[in-house]
């Protein structure tokens, strides 16, 4: 039996752009928006709005390129919210209300009661207008669990299509938001939706493991973009969930790096090189031990292919070079070069490394050559 697959709602244009100084250009948005469709992504969460004038300007203009992709506009419970969204042109709200005794009681100075009673009134008004509802369960984590199934249960009896947990302070570690699906699965027939912070660095684990538990959907920000510490990032739930557990995004493993690049320009916000995924380096290699093991079977230290990614491995030379990853440097650059000249090579190259933090280029490695050669050093 084929696994059900997991459905990726891309938050990028929405929390992505929420990120402390980065704001899109209407082109960049555009752009982005296409990429992401062109990719597979299914869903993108456009926008909030009940921002503005440019706001609405900037979805109307993405709803306008008649994407594949189903379009959401976050919103919260208000009126005014659910008019500025019919005035973009979307069919689908998410509508977002806090499910936390303190953030019920801070934010709205509200209670539980309210909510249930506010969460019905508005879902039928977003049915009345048209739109397909979404629910967004703000700092879902910290809602009490038996509280959490009545909100579940008040959105499917009101007629909500999904509800989303959204661990809005990213505190949840796997083991317990895998439980939380567990029993909200137990619970309702709706279809479940994971939204991880990465505020300890497990939105990607806490997002893999409420799939485990139950979720049919997954909110992802490329690059990991998002408030605070960003959201789980696109490249790698869609890449571990295929690796991992066999379920498929329909997301295309070869876009990703051209995304990621598009995201990161757009933001202001570089890719590290180490990024899993989409990283410059994560196929790059120096250690000896890896190379030399890489070099006789890739699968030694080889996660997965590069070529899923439309890449390849990369040996370069460094302080923690070994003999074999000069004897192959050389030969890659046409430079003959016997054992003991290797190890004479291999010297100069960790020395350059030490000195300069740079590896050493092809063009070095002749240099090294010939300057020894010059002094009569082992190029015998």
């Amino acid at each position: 039996m084929t696994a059900a697959p997991i459905t990726v709602n891309d938050t990028t244009l929405r929390d992505g752009e929420q990120t402390a100084g980065v704001a899109f250009r209407l082109d960049e948005k555009l752009a982005i928006a296409q990429a992401l469709t062109q990719a597979g992504v299914p869903e993108i969460e456009v926008g909030t709005p009940a921002m503005g004038e440019d706001e609405q300007t900037a979805i109307r203009a993405v709803v306008a390129q008649g994407l594949g992709s189903r379009l959401i506009g976050w919103c919260r419970m208000h009126d005014d919210d659910l008019t500025a969204a019919a005035a973009c042109g979307l069919a689908i709200v998410n509508l977002s209300i806090p499910v936390s005794d303190l953030q019920l009681g801070a934010k709205l100075g509200h209670d539980r009661a309210w909510a249930l009673r506010h969460i019905a009134i508005m879902v039928k008004k977003a049915r009345d207008r048209g739109f397909e509802v979404l629910i967004g369960g703000e700092d879902s984590s910290r809602a009490d669990p038996d509280f959490l199934c009545r909100v579940v249960e008040a959105c499917e009896t009101a007629g909500a299509r999904r509800f989303r947990f959204a661990d809005t302070m990213g505190i949840m570690d796997p083991f317990g938001i895998h439980d939380r699906f567990v029993r909200l699965r137990s619970a309702t027939s709706m279809e479940l939706e994971v939204h991880a912070h990465d505020d300890l660095g497990l939105a990607t684990a806490n997002s893999l493991a409420a799939v485990k538990g139950g979720a049919s959907h997954v909110s992802t920000t490329v690059n990991g973009l998002g408030e605070r510490a960003g959201n789980a990032p696109l490249e790698e739930v869609v890449v571990a969930l295929d690796h991992l557990y066999g379920l498929a995004t329909g997301v295309d493993k070869l876009a990703l790096g051209t995304v990621s690049q598009l995201v990161a320009d757009a933001s202001g916000r570089p890719v590290p090189v180490d990024k899993s995924i989409v990283g410059a380096n994560i196929f790059t290699h120096e250690s000896g031990i890896h190379v030399s093991g890489l070099l006789r079977d890739r699968r030694t230290y080889e996660a997965f292919d590069p070529a899923e990614l439309g890449r390849d491995h990369r040996v370069v030379l460094g302080k923690h070079s070994g003999l074999t990853s000069v004897l192959h440097a050389c030969r890659e650059i046409g430079l003959p070069v016997s054992t003991p000249q290797a190890r004479v090579l291999l010297a100069q190259v960790r020395r350059h490394a030490s000195a300069t933090k740079t590896m050493p280029t092809g063009d070095d490695l002749r240099r090294f050559h010939r300057e020894a050669a010059e002094r009569g050093i082992g190029l015998i």
